[in-house]
């Protein structure tokens, strides 16, 4: 057994530690790190604000941009279709050619920088990540905006940290509450920034009373900026659920079971369509732009026709919840969605899948709720419920991340009361996955990056890895 020699104190030693004014920090100029982190929050919740908008914007501007030309319905459809690809071919192109690094979400990324593995440029990233994002999300991809959310406030944070240089660990420092402040600015869940550092980011994360204090004021400031400019309603405007009786925690045990087997081999098949698409384009640019073009045009055309299997799925979460169809037809529709989103995701486009992911979760809990309904008419009242607990469960078992998934849908919904329930769907979710021998989706995704580039630096040097 490893010793922690750091845990040992004599006694009344721990009492005076704690009245020391040194007790939460060992650098006697941490104020400064504080400010810091204040303004690092400040500018991520404005510039995630401004991603939103952009986003909401450039959708709508492109979807009815031609509806006064007087176009006959077939040839404005096919022009709408055109422009999603168009503005998707553009967002794949920037990032093959200015910022490869902000392909897909952005998380492995700044995990990666968190670890030390490499450095965050951003000078290239914000800007790409931002315009690139917009476009990507705004064609009708079934991609979300909160993991480039994550990795936009890391990129402020470390841009901040050039200002700090005589500071040892500021650039770590700041640029963990950057990310933390994006999470909580994209879904309007300051605690579960906080949350996801500590919790999914924990292997690099380096953790003290400091870094932590950090995090949660840059999480404060990006949250009130959030809501200045977005307002202060939950992300997801759903209905308020009745606590499920003590009786029916089993099927949430149940349900947390499904989704841990699902999250296993959703993780699996992320990996290797990523590692298929990466086979394919091999970072040429004109196939990697190729590829943005013929997603954009198909998912413009399903944005159009079959709305429910394109976009990131927010608005789905709500429509169905409130109004569920059969759970023939939402399973169905899970499975379509799968198919969607892992192609979308691997594809290399930069957007994020924490949404899409959500609206999975949505669906095929609504599902079970549906059907546990019918058969236990005493126990499940709302089958919502259950459509609540499967967006934290595939949270769970795909991250990794049992309490951050429980708090952020809590925060997101506003469904604070389904906590216990949550508690057992998640914590079933991820006991499963784990026994099974599951792999947290980003550490596998920046583990794969890592070992595909230096694959492609031995292919260049003619030396075998490992050699």
């Amino acid at each position: 057994m490893p010793k922690f020699p750091d845990f040992h104190f004599r006694p009344g030693n721990h009492l005076r530690l704690r009245l020391s004014s040194n007790y939460f920090t060992a650098n006697p100029d941490y104020l400064v790190l504080l400010a810091l982190s204040a303004l690092v929050g400040a500018i991520t919740g404005l510039v995630v604000s401004m991603f939103e908008m952009a986003i909401h914007f450039m959708a709508d501007y492109r979807i009815h941009y031609f509806d006064d030309w007087g176009l006959p319905l077939w040839l404005s459809a096919l022009l709408v279709i055109m422009a999603g690809a168009v503005v998707a071919a553009l967002g794949f192109w920037l990032t093959a050619r200015i910022a490869p690094e902000t392909s897909g979400s952005g998380i492995p990324h700044v995990e990666g920088a968190l670890d030390g593995l490499h450095d965050i440029r951003w000078w290239r990233v914000l800007p790409v990540k931002f315009v690139a994002g917009v476009c990507a999300i705004s064609s009708g991809m079934v991609l979300g905006r909160e993991g480039p959310s994550v990795q936009i406030g890391g990129a402020v944070g470390r841009m901040c940290a050039e200002g700090a240089k005589r500071f040892q660990f500021a650039p770590h420092v700041l640029t963990a509450a950057g990310a933390a402040a994006g999470l909580a600015a994209a879904f309007n869940a300051p605690l579960a920034g906080i949350l996801f550092i500590v919790e999914e980011m924990r292997p690099q994360f380096r953790y003290n009373f400091t870094s932590f204090k950090c995090i949660t004021l840059a999480t404060l400031m990006a949250t009130i900026v959030m809501r200045y400019f977005q307002g202060q309603e939950a992300v997801m405007d759903i209905p308020t659920f009745q606590v499920p009786p003590l009786a029916s925690l089993w099927l949430f045990v149940v349900l947390g079971i499904v989704f841990g087997i699902v999250g296993i081999y959703f993780n699996r098949w992320i990996l290797k369509a990523t590692a298929m698409f990466k086979g394919y384009h091999q970072n040429r640019l004109l196939r990697v732009t190729c590829t943005g073009a013929l997603f954009g045009g198909v998912f413009a055309l399903l944005q159009l026709y079959v709305p429910n299997i394109a976009g990131s799925g927010i608005a789905l979460i709500t429509d169905f919840v409130r109004e569920p169809m059969a759970w023939a037809v939402m399973v169905l529709l899970f499975a379509l969605r799968m198919l969607t989103t892992l192609g979308c995701f691997a594809s290399g486009a930069p957007g994020g899948i924490f949404a899409p992911m959500l609206a999975l979760g949505t669906l095929l809990g609504l599902a079970y709720g549906s059907i546990a309904a019918g058969l236990f008419p005493d126990l499940v009242a709302e089958p919502g419920v259950y459509a609540v607990a499967g967006m934290g469960a595939l949270f769970a078992a795909t991250v990794r991340a049992p309490v951050t998934g429980i708090v952020l849908v809590v925060e997101m919904t506003d469904n604070y009361q389904l906590i216990l329930p949550l508690l057992a769907t998640c914590l079933g979710a991820t006991f499963i996955a784990q026994a099974l021998g599951g792999r947290p989706l980003y550490s596998a995704l920046l583990q794969q990056s890592l070992e595909s580039k230096k694959s492609a630096e031995a292919a260049e040097t003619g030396v075998k890895p490992g050699a």
